[in-house]
């Protein structure tokens, strides 16, 4: 299978898309990165769901700071002016409509939106959904960050999802390391794909019907570049 774009590609693809004035969840997984990668000069609220607003990127090396972790566990830092409040708090916003793009990771997505997040049948998994229900039905957008296959080659874009579901119908786009996929009324739509692919070599990797956009762009690694506004990169 041709390689396709990095997990920090796939974050810095949807960064740049994140229009001006948008308050973000960044749930577990590549959303995470996104953080990282937030076009400098952008007014982007970035949210975690155990309770913080106004994320920043991962820290520098011995500046970590134990109480300041995103939704994966992982260090970050907080821009001025970023909110610290309760779980209980964090979820309000998102039951009240108050996010408006959460970016989510995923094992399945179908033809239709419908999104599967979660699965019971791992060594340890906890048999819950968790807040990924809420942000899935919550928020105005959601968009899905994953690879396009499973490590196995099995396609992770189905026409239906064989995992138990998170919420139906809720996705709005996909970004993969091959390709970025709306979801329309219509199908699946590509509007960007990978170098050295076409619409068949895609096809064949996914398992639901996709149209080609007049408009699809190269989706491109991006050139190695100091991150924006919201700090360095992750290593």
């Amino acid at each position: 299978m041709k390689k396709g774009l990095s997990r920090q590609d796939m974050a810095r693809a949807a960064a740049q898309d994140i229009p001006e004035g948008s308050c973000v969840n960044l749930g577990i997984g590549v959303p995470t990165l996104i953080a990282d990668y937030v076009p400098a000069g952008r007014e982007v609220l970035l949210h975690s769901e155990q309770g913080l607003l106004g994320l920043g990127p991962a820290p520098a090396p011995g500046n970590e700071d134990p109480d300041v972790l995103n939704a994966g566990k992982q260090f970050v830092t907080l821009l001025p002016g970023a909110s610290v409040f309760s779980h209980s708090d964090s979820f309000l916003m998102v039951r009240g409509g108050h996010i408006d793009i959460a970016c989510l990771g995923a094992f399945q997505v179908a033809a239709n939106g419908d999104l599967a997040n979660w699965s019971t049948d791992a060594e340890g998994q906890i048999p819950g959904v968790g807040g990924a229900m809420d942000l899935a039905a919550g928020a105005a957008r959601v968009w899905v960050l994953m690879e396009h296959c499973q490590k196995s080659g099995e396609p992770r874009i189905l026409e239906r999802c064989t995992y138990p579901l998170t919420a139906a119908a809720c996705v709005d786009r996909i970004y993969t390391d091959l390709a970025v996929i709306e979801v329309t009324d219509t199908g699946l739509v590509v509007t960007r794909m990978a170098e050295g692919l076409d619409l068949p070599a895609l096809q064949a990797l996914t398992d639901a019907p996709l149209t080609l956009s007049p408009q699809c762009r190269p989706y491109r690694p991006f050139p190695d570049e100091p991150a924006g506004a919201h700090g360095a990169a992750r290593a």
